[in-house]
């Protein structure tokens, strides 16, 4: 079991861990009053991560090779020059810029790649680094496809990549989740691109458009390790599953107290079984009836448990973003933070939370390292 939890948040990157006896507490701060929108782990070199969002002065990138102890700055993404004269906007006549804004996602490649990282990122742009984040190059035909100009963002004010997938048994394989942009996977490391949403659906989007790539909302998807066909979707529209390798999908309905959230883990080796924490959707966007719980699936989402022992239930207003739950190794250890500062831990598959924090920064990540 993984016994350290790096947590990210608004003003700096926290750390906590597991006592002999058994005890979770927090002993360490990185980059303490900084935006710290995510850290990555990359366990073929025990090497650690972290993107800063400094706001105006841009996103940053740093590299851990000690576990923490120190950090130094690396490269980050740079966008082409648009051509002269050239303007993007989206479907509400916003500028798309050709600069990078944020880090929304980090992977490392897969063993037999040593050094390769990818890097998604708002407004959009996935990039591929050979050296170990030192230097970065963009994936230009997933950027120059006439499809990507209809990627209309979600929630974010220009559309982002939230989630890397590399196939464990293809390397070559990538799969990429775009916020209100669909999914995309490429079977050639990136020079050429297909949308795989058959069988989602964007209820929010003209009749026309219900079933288009473009229209579909995915907050987070992920790929279970162990059986690398199965994939989870936590859409904006609700629960997805694909058993096919993204080739279709399958809506869950009927969960209770909500399909609507932003975070979603697979187990590692059980492709059934997977764990959600649902919310209110649209002008809302907090826990139903102010309960904290955390769904979970054991038969591929035929039913749900609804967690919740040691999770506040009355007056909380927690909301978990897409990278805010994590899931160790054991596929036993899972942790989540919330908006509001709130970090909880289960050490058992989530029958039972336990409350690490309740005062940090809003959490925007949390990873098992």
């Amino acid at each position: 079991m993984s016994d350290q939890l790096l947590i990210s948040t608004r003003k700096g990157l926290f750390s906590a861990r597991r006592t002999a006896r058994g005890v979770w507490d927090l002993d360490a701060v990185s980059f303490l009053g900084d935006n710290v929108s995510l850290a990555m782990a990359d366990r073929r070199d025990g090497a650690w991560y972290a993107a800063l969002d400094h706001g105006h002065f841009g996103a940053k990138l740093h590299r851990s090779r000690d576990r923490g102890a120190t950090w130094t700055e690396i490269g980050v993404p740079a966008y082409p020059t648009p051509p002269e004269g050239h303007v993007e906007k989206d479907f509400l006549g916003r500028e798309i810029p050709w600069r990078l804004i944020r880090f929304w996602s980090l992977a490392p490649g897969a063993a037999s790649q040593p050094g390769l990282l990818w890097a998604g990122t708002i407004p959009g742009g996935l990039f591929r680094s050979e050296d170990h984040g030192d230097t970065w190059q963009l994936v230009e035909p997933l950027w120059h496809m006439p499809e990507r100009r209809k990627w209309a963002g979600g929630g974010a004010d220009a559309p982002g990549i939230h989630s890397i997938c590399v196939d464990p048994r293809n390397p070559a394989r990538v799969a990429v989740a775009i916020s209100s942009g669909g999914v995309w996977i490429t079977e050639d490391l990136g020079k050429t691109w297909t949308p795989f949403t058959k069988g989602m659906r964007a209820d929010y989007a003209p009749p026309e458009l219900v079933e288009a790539p473009e229209s579909q909302d995915p907050h987070r998807m992920v790929q279970c390790p162990g059986a690398p066909d199965a994939y989870w979707i936590q859409h904006h529209n609700g629960i997805f599953r694909s058993t096919d390798n993204a080739r279709s999908w399958t809506e869950i309905t009927d969960v209770k107290p909500s399909v609507f959230g932003f975070p979603v883990v697979v187990h590692p080796k059980d492709p059934d079984t997977a764990w959600f924490v649902p919310a209110i959707k649209d002008e809302r966007r907090i826990p139903a009836e102010g309960k904290v719980v955390v769904n979970r699936t054991r038969d591929g989402g035929r039913t749900f448990e609804t967690l919740h022992r040691g999770l506040p239930q009355a007056w909380a207003y927690d909301l978990v973003y897409r990278h805010a739950l994590d899931l160790d190794a054991t596929g036993e250890r899972l942790a989540f933070g919330s908006t509001t500062g709130s970090v909880w831990i289960s050490e058992n598959a989530g029958d039972d939370w336990i409350t690490l924090a309740e005062h940090l920064p809003p959490v925007h990540a949390v990873l098992f390292v």
